[in-house]
């Protein structure tokens, strides 16, 4: 049913991925799909590396974590934006063409008060996207 799995991450909140990282394996391991881990970050020096090779490196080491984890490949896609702040939506919607994925599996907190004025990043991509999105709580 699925063969490319799309999983943005913001690897300085991990945590919060957990539960959105296991719906992956497991859709991946039932459709015998592949999963790319995509993850916008900045040119300018961050907490995950001073230079954007470095915050590539993190991006795909976290997928070699994953992968082994799961027993499925995982892709590490790391993004470079000028302006993550303002450029992770888009960013995200170019790589859900580019990928080819046909399932975007993407981490959400539990919506407050701005997200009824202005749509979150997962909130956004399930209302735009061609595929299908699972919003995982």
């Amino acid at each position: 049913m699925f063969s490319k799995i799309m999983v943005p991450v913001d690897l300085v909140h991990k945590d919060s991925l957990a539960k959105a990282l296991e719906v992956a394996g497991d859709m991946a391991k039932r459709h015998g799909a592949g999963i790319e881990v995509v993850s916008v970050g900045g040119a300018l020096p961050g907490k995950l590396g001073h230079t954007p090779e470095e915050f590539g490196e993190t991006v795909r080491g976290f997928a070699k974590e994953l992968s082994e984890k799961f027993g499925v490949p995982v892709e590490g896609d790391p993004v470079i934006s000028h302006d993550p702040e303002i450029e992770t939506t888009k960013a995200l919607m170019r790589e859900i063409e580019r990928t080819g994925a046909d399932l975007v599996i993407v981490a959400s907190h539990e919506p407050g008060v701005l997200e009824h004025v202005f749509s979150s990043h997962g909130g956004y991509i399930a209302q735009h996207a061609k595929c299908s999105v699972f919003v995982v709580r």
